[in-house]
């Protein structure tokens, strides 16, 4: 199974980042077509794979969060994890191309699906034309090893922006300015960490100006992609009195000779500040978040101050729900909005497809469990394209995905995929 580290570091090199991923896809179309596969694509980016008759079709996504220095990606071998230095590594989901890739080497009955932007929005799998042949669909996009993931919560991109209206100091007035910058926070994944109390950088920079006097907001930026948990944040700002040192926040005099400042500066910190960021719900009978949201991103653009958030259910009503409240928010500050890339949650079944799954695994792990999942999986999506088709979703140990933390366990690739070839061999 070693191959398999091979072609995700061959991955590696091909840049990757959502929306960003043309090459990536003419790398699995000719790696594809060197496996004797029948290949087609659609005009977003997905690609189909297939030999023989199958009877299942594996399934992931070949774009990647870029975070840090991704999409250049220097991988770290050590200790039996795989990292990136200074970056997202992108095994999630690089690592389930390789396996779908390797398993197109290696079986005559074998069908593949290889989606395009899922980590900003699902939208490959949302506007997929191409047809699946297989009764039975595998994703390979989960990161617990031993877990067989029958359900995940469904989600939406939810955008606010106002148009920044702008004073100027009195020309008389001189002003000190400030750099206030968040650092050193670890960021993390919007679903799958948004209950490991992991703080957000746009949240922890906001809080530090409300206890500052008089403060004048110039510039301010925040977050990496609406989908991960902010892990930096800055605003250029001045403000009246001394301020008080705090774990995490670095404040520096700038030089910088700015005259105008966001009108109302009060009233922006105080609508970040009063944002219900995280687990708003728990699911007791899977212990996992049931509805949570993120706000992801804080940005200028032209006269415009811009907003995104993520929010997430394991219930359709309540992911509804979520999206309204948080567009009455936005609106109570005078914020336009709106949402895009809506998909439903992945009602957990267990089928005769999902048992045998748990019997190939249970031949490599001492322990198998039924699992959902608080993250987007495109499961539920082309489950609901394709009447009648059994999904479930596996995975090897990934770590801190969409952070520059993010690691994979080699050994755990190794067993996965020892159960994979065991449970396609059964299917042929």
């Amino acid at each position: 199974m070693r191959e398999i580290i091979e072609i995700f570091k061959e991955i590696t090199k091909i840049p990757r980042c959502s929306f960003h991923a043309e090459k990536m896809k003419e790398f699995i179309v000719k790696e594809a077509e060197k496996a004797g596969c029948e290949v087609k694509t659609d005009k977003s980016g997905n690609v189909s794979a297939k030999k023989g008759s199958p009877k299942i079709c594996l399934q992931s996504h070949y774009d990647m969060v870029c975070i840090g220095d991704a999409p250049n990606i220097e991988v770290i071998e050590k200790e039996g994890v795989l990292k990136a230095k200074n970056g997202s590594l992108g095994a999630d989901n690089g690592i389930g191309v390789a396996m779908a890739l390797y398993f197109l080497r290696k079986f005559d009955n074998i069908e593949a699906l290889f989606t395009s932007d899922e980590e900003v929005g699902l939208i490959g799998a949302v506007n997929l034309e191409l047809k699946i042949e297989s009764e039975n669909l595998l994703n390979l996009d989960s990161e617990e090893e031993g877990y067989i993931f029958i359900g995940c919560a469904g989600g939406v991109d939810i955008y606010g922006e106002k148009r920044l209206e702008r004073e100027s100091l009195p020309r008389n007035e001189s002003v000190n300015l400030y750099r206030v910058e968040v650092e050193g926070l670890p960021g993390g994944h919007s679903g799958v960490d948004i209950d490991k109390d992991i703080k957000n950088a746009v949240k922890e920079l906001f809080l530090y100006l409300k206890d500052l006097r008089n403060v004048k907001i110039f510039d301010v930026k925040g977050g990496e992609a609406l989908n991960s948990i902010p892990k930096s944040a800055y605003a250029l700002v001045s403000f009246e009195g001394e301020f008080k040192e705090r774990e995490n926040i670095k404040v520096s005099k700038v030089s910088e000779n700015r005259r105008e400042y966001i009108k109302d500066s009060d009233v922006l910190i105080k609508a970040v500040c009063s944002f219900a960021q995280g687990v708003r719900s728990y699911d007791k009978e899977f212990k996992i978040p049931k509805t949570s949201i993120n706000l992801g991103e804080i940005f200028i653009e032209g006269d415009k101050l811009k907003l995104s958030f993520f929010a997430r259910s394991m219930n359709n009503e309540d992911l509804k729900n979520i999206k309204e409240e948080t567009i009455c928010f936005l609106k109570a500050f005078s914020f336009e909005t709106r949402s895009e890339h809506e998909f439903p949650a992945w009602k957990p079944r267990i089928n005769d497809f999902s048992l045998k799954v748990k019997e190939a695994f249970e031949r490599y792990f001492d322990k198998v469990e039924f699992k959902a999942i608080h993250a987007g999986l495109e499961c539920g999506i082309i489950q609901d394209k394709f009447q009648g088709l059994k999904t479930v979703s596996v995975g090897p140990n990934i770590r801190f995905p969409h952070s520059e933390k993010e690691e994979c366990e080699i050994e755990s690739v190794y067993k996965v995929s020892e159960a994979l070839d065991y449970l396609i061999k059964e299917m042929q």
